[in-house]
């Protein structure tokens, strides 16, 4: 089965501005976000796509509409639960949590969710895909997480920015 994926990270929120750490929480877009948004039109319009996929948060599904049009919305997309660290900033964070943030795997965020389970929901959304190119709204977290796994990430990965 060929699947491509393009992948899109939301537009900018405040948090992302403030470097926070955002999974769950619904941070709107910024002006900024909406703009970005607004200008990846230009790039998306020509193109087709047999399915077109935003994470249940608010700033990818107001992406996707910006961006391209309405999405079918996947929470299995959803950012990483970051439980307890949510709105954090990275200074914050004491120097084992940005260690093992930055390891990832085996990472287990206190009330929050593990690497593992993250990575299996995504997993088994993009094992549900049918073949064809994918258009995916969703987050970073996501992103690294698909960036990371894809058998040949430059035949059937397309990052847009």
């Amino acid at each position: 089965m060929t699947q491509e994926l393009w992948l899109v990270r939301h537009g900018q929120t405040d948090w992302n501005r403030d470097r926070r750490l955002q999974g769950r929480a619904e941070i709107p877009l910024n002006q900024r976000g909406r703009q970005e948004a607004t200008a990846l039109r230009l790039v998306l319009r020509d193109q087709v796509f047999a399915g077109v996929w935003a994470s249940s948060a608010t700033r990818s599904v107001v992406t996707a509409q910006l961006a391209y049009g309405a999405a079918i919305v996947d929470a299995r997309l959803d950012e990483f639960d970051f439980g307890r660290l949510e709105g954090m900033t990275w200074s914050e964070l004491p120097s084992e949590v940005q260690q093992a943030l930055l390891a990832f795997d085996g990472f287990a965020a206190p009330g929050g969710e593990s690497v593992a389970a993250f990575r299996y929901r995504i997993e088994d959304f993009v094992n549900g895909l049918p073949e064809g190119r994918h258009l995916i709204f969703s987050h970073g977290g996501v992103i690294r997480v698909l960036a990371g796994t894809t058998p040949d990430p430059g035949q059937h990965l397309v990052v847009v920015r």
